[in-house]
């Protein structure tokens, strides 16, 4: 120590507290920067990895740690790509700076299933338009030929006219679905609606014994007839065909009615085969069963929806739906 004053020493330690305050504030400087790193990437909707110069995880988010899997599947390329995993899509995009290399998986499924939807729905009304005049044409030949045959085939144009129903009823959900719902607004008796309804259950082809039982109350509903009819026909038909699937050699559909001050609800219920995949029922061109198209459902919802209403699901021990029309709306 020779050589070195007192007040030399003294700066000295000065100094080499100066610099131990000035690590200090660096280091917490750096923690509430990692801290705060960390939060923004926790923050982001994606996956987020950052990865060092050994490709070992530096850092990554609770999304990304979901997806650990994923990761083994990604490459590092300039461009943007698209990879499947379990079921899903994403985007991946990745990045580097200095010795950190980060790369990022975004969640597209949804996107993608719009996408599709919308090219479905557009070769689907295409498809609709040029099936059409053939259809009517047929229908008309066979209701003509209905009076012209001996009576013993009689059953067999009935059988073609319930075909051609068939195809007529899937030709307008399609181009329903392309273009839109609209509702046009007029009075008319529930008793009316019956009707129509029992005529489309008579052009539909099932096997079995089945008690249907309808509403015998008198009231108006304000709403639009032709929508109406087909939104009770696609869950007659479907509860039809759920019977048709099950073991018994008879079952029952039956239409409960209520109102109150704002809605008219119907109580659809069946004896068929319970419902699977119920997260799929109202989604387009996904359908849970063999026959169906998978538009059923989603444009009774629409038109409920169109009505100021809805459709749902009950949960309970009897399998059915609920219906709510309003009785005003705008």
């Amino acid at each position: 120590m020779s050589g070195i004053t007192p007040q030399e020493l003294n700066l000295l330690i000065e100094q080499t507290y100066k610099v131990e305050r000035e690590f200090t504030d660096l280091k917490e400087s750096y923690t509430h920067l990692q801290d705060t790193v960390e939060k923004v990437v926790e923050f982001l909707p994606n996956a987020i990895w950052i990865l060092d110069e050994e490709g070992e995880v530096f850092l990554q988010n609770s999304q990304a740690k979901s997806l650990g899997k994923l990761l083994e599947l990604l490459e590092s390329k300039n461009d943007d790509y698209e990879v499947s995993f379990k079921k899903r899509s994403y985007l991946i995009k990745s990045s580097s700076y200095q010795d950190k290399f980060m790369l990022s998986a975004t969640d597209i499924t949804e996107q993608k299933r719009k996408e599709n939807l919308a090219t479905m729905g557009q070769m689907a009304a295409h498809l609709s338009h040029e099936i059409r005049n053939p259809i009517g044409s047929i229908s008309l030949l066979s209701s003509a030929l209905k009076k012209r045959v001996i009576p013993e085939n009689i059953p067999i144009v009935e059988e073609i006219q319930k075909s051609v129903y068939r195809i007529d009823r899937i030709i307008k959900a399609t181009l329903m679905f392309s273009k839109g719902v609209e509702a046009n607004i007029a009075p008319f008796m529930w008793s009316e609606l019956k009707e129509s309804i029992d005529m489309a259950i008579g052009y539909y082809a099932y096997s079995k014994e089945i008690r249907f039982i309808f509403p015998e109350q008198k009231f108006i509903l304000n709403a639009d007839k032709d929508l109406l009819e087909m939104l009770f026909s696609n869950f007659i038909i479907n509860a039809i065909d759920a019977i048709e699937l099950d073991e018994n050699e008879e079952g029952s559909v039956e239409i409960v009615y209520e109102n109150d001050a704002s809605f008219h609800r119907f109580y659809i219920y069946d004896s068929g085969i319970a419902i699977e995949n119920k997260k799929e029922l109202f989604e387009a061109f996904k359908s849970t069963k063999e026959k169906g198209n998978g538009l059923g459902l989603v444009l009774s919802r629409q038109i409920a929806e169109a009505h100021g209403g809805c459709v749902e699901l009950l949960k309970g021990e009897r399998k059915g739906f609920e219906i709510r029309i309003a009785k005003q709306f705008s």
